[in-house]
């Protein structure tokens, strides 16, 4: 029942909310051929409606729509931004990766377990740039952004926790299980079906991304943020590559500028790190940051 009060009232609205609308759905007649049939249901409430080939628009929208409306309304101003492997163990269970390979993927474990050292390394920037809990305009800056998953996600969403500090994380559904890892904190795990709305999120509030030695996702990401801002679609930002090492050895970049593809301008869009305190010293650096 309304409130007769209301009924005279400016400011009050006229029409029911959604919420309430369904509550009248719920307490209406169930038993009639008419209201069970699937027809009858409320479009937002038909799964098997919303899930139809021809409403993708509408899920695309959706999930543009909800992570943006959560980040804001916790609070995210903008996000550090970390990609890098799912299969890089951590420092204590590099040794034990190599001792439980297979003799045929004994150089791989190896390869992998020599690249421990990028999880303390992500753990230790997420960590130090949580710890500064930088606020401005009311919101929370460099909030650390992970894929929600193993390996240098864990390092990323770990390091902000062991910091007192909130972490988003945005998974994705994949045809094997991945479940986020226990250190997102929990109302800012986020999850996508589609991967374009998926990167989309992760660098709509970036304001610095650090990319560690990865595989295709990793370089899928990399790739597509040099574009943007070599295109001049997105603002220049400063993007951390640790391991020069590596990432010289899988992608020759001077090769690819010396062929004319791209400007040797361009690769100065990349920042080499090894470490933490190096990678920070260049976001502070370019946003004129005490360090």
């Amino acid at each position: 029942m309304t409130d007769k009060k209301d009924d005279h009232d400016l400011s009050d609205r006229k029409f029911y909310p959604a919420e309430q609308e369904q509550k009248f759905y719920e307490a209406g007649p169930r038993s009639t051929p008419q209201t069970e049939h699937p027809a009858y249901k409320l479009a937002f409430q038909d799964r098997e409606f919303l899930l139809r080939e021809e409403l993708r628009p509408v899920r695309f929208q959706l999930e543009l729509l909800k992570p943006e409306m959560l980040l804001d309304e916790a609070g995210v101003g903008s996000t550090l931004v970390m990609y890098g492997s799912a299969r890089i163990p951590s420092p204590d269970a590099a040794e034990e990766l190599v001792a439980n390979a297979p003799e045929d993927g004994k150089q791989v474990a190896k390869n992998l377990a020599a690249k421990a050292k990028y999880y303390q390394e992500a753990y230790t920037l997420a960590k130090l740039v949580s710890e500064k809990a930088i606020i401005e305009n009311g919101k929370r800056q460099f909030v650390v952004t992970s894929g929600g998953g193993p390996s240098i996600m864990e390092a990323a969403n770990r390091g902000a926790s062991e910091a007192g500090a909130e972490s988003i994380g945005l998974n994705i559904i994949l045809p094997h299980e991945q479940a986020p890892n226990s250190y997102v904190t929990p109302y800012l795990s986020l999850n996508f079906h589609y991967f374009a709305l998926r990167k989309m999120h992760f660098l709509l509030r970036a304001r610095a991304v650090a990319v560690f030695p990865g595989g295709f996702g990793t370089f899928d990401e990399f790739f597509e943020l040099l574009t943007l801002i070599q295109t001049g679609k997105m603002k220049r930002i400063p993007i951390v590559l640790f391991g020069k090492d590596f990432w010289t050895r899988v992608v020759n970049f001077e090769a690819i500028a010396d062929e004319g593809t791209i400007s040797h301008k361009d690769l100065e869009l990349i920042h080499w790190a090894e470490t933490a305190e190096d990678a920070w010293a260049h976001i502070a650096e370019f946003y004129e940051l005490d360090r």
